[in-house]
């Protein structure tokens, strides 16, 4: 009898659970579905926009920061950040779509047919599609009714050149008859992306951090597509401005790339950082940290540019001593061994609160 029980309760457990899977795969076809729809409808408005129609912003779309650091395979990585305001957002769902296209007249490489096999059907969708140095669509959960603003940090990867950026911010289509039409943002920008494969002497963007995170774990694909400013066994949050309290740290970070190798082979740069204030459209000295080292004394001993590693410079500079005002820092980078200086220049502000 017991036996009996068990069997017929795992019935109609089974029977009880079918519907609910049934709805739950229509209801994810649905959702497909839907998102088909949105993303033909933002290329549609990229497409406009790209051929100089006038663009609306209804949620206040607005280009932040873009960084540069190098990636594989003679490109480089260029994640950036956007705002919009969420208080002007009605949806739970935003659909975020970026397209990069070369102003140089080059596009995207042509697709791998290393196995020798032709394939007409791709040949031909690809002739009627247009190549684009990169494009990719998220769709982003919203709340709405927040105030402030909402960041929204994705990435691309291209070679090296200049580009024009296309972002659209999209509220989802509503079927019901009657309903005001969905709040839409195009936004243009340009970006300049410089070459660090060349072998001269270089470093990465300067990037100000509001505050570098530990990782714990790597991140998946999807939370490295999500979080473009987890580098390797660390998470920066990006400074959206260059506005200081006397509370806060200028916290700065970058990558130092091409530098040349001595004799034991290991690099050997300097890294001074100069600070100056700004005074009746004039400079003045105002003080400095002490100067970064990386050579063979300070770098891990198995520390190898050929091998890919890299050299990583920052400080974090309490600003309590900083008067108020305007300020540059002036970041000089030197290899001895190359006999090269280049410098890179951070303007920010210092305010009492």
């Amino acid at each position: 009898m017991a036996m009996a029980a068990a069997v017929a309760s795992v019935g109609l457990s089974s029977r009880s659970f079918a519907p609910k899977v049934l709805a739950q795969k229509k209801d994810e076809k649905k959702q497909d579905e839907q998102q088909k729809k949105e993303v033909q409808n933002i290329v549609k408005l990229a497409d406009e926009a790209a051929s100089g129609q006038s663009a609306q912003n209804d949620l206040a779309l607005a280009w932040v920061r873009e960084d540069v650091l190098k990636a594989q395979g003679n490109k480089e990585y260029v994640p950036f950040v956007v705002t919009i305001d969420p208080s002007k957002v009605s949806g739970g769902t935003l659909a975020f779509y970026w397209r990069v296209v070369s102003k140089d007249g080059t596009s995207a490489p042509p697709p791998d047919n290393s196995s020798g096999k032709k394939d007409e059907k791709k040949d031909k969708d690809a002739k009627g599609k247009p190549e684009y140095a990169y494009e990719d669509v998220s769709f982003i959960p919203m709340t709405p009714g927040q105030n402030g603003q909402t960041r929204i940090a994705r990435s691309f990867t291209v070679p090296s050149g200049s580009y024009d950026v296309y972002i659209i911010a999209k509220e989802p289509t509503s079927s019901q008859k009657g309903a005001p039409p969905p709040k839409v943002s195009v936004l243009k920008q340009t970006v300049a992306v410089p070459d660090f494969w060349n072998g001269e002497l270089n470093t990465s963007s300067v990037i100000i951090a509001q505050r570098i995170d530990p990782l714990p774990a790597p991140l998946t694909p999807q939370q490295q597509a999500d979080r473009p400013y987890a580098l390797g066994q660390m998470e920066i949050l990006p400074q959206l401005d260059m506005m200081f309290s006397k509370k806060q740290e200028l916290q700065t970070f970058m990558l130092i790339y091409n530098p040349k190798t001595n004799s034991v082979n290991k690099p050997d740069v300097m890294v001074e950082y100069n600070f100056y204030a700004k005074q009746s459209g004039a400079e003045k000295f105002f003080n400095k940290t002490n100067p970064q080292n990386l050579n063979a004394e300070t770098l891990p001993p198995n520390f190898d540019v050929a091998a890919g590693h890299q050299l990583q410079s920052g400080q974090a500079v309490p600003l309590a001593s900083f008067p108020e005002g305007d300020y540059r820092l002036e970041i000089k980078i030197t290899d001895k061994v190359a006999n090269k200086t280049l410098t890179r220049d951070v303007n920010f502000t210092v305010t009492a609160s």
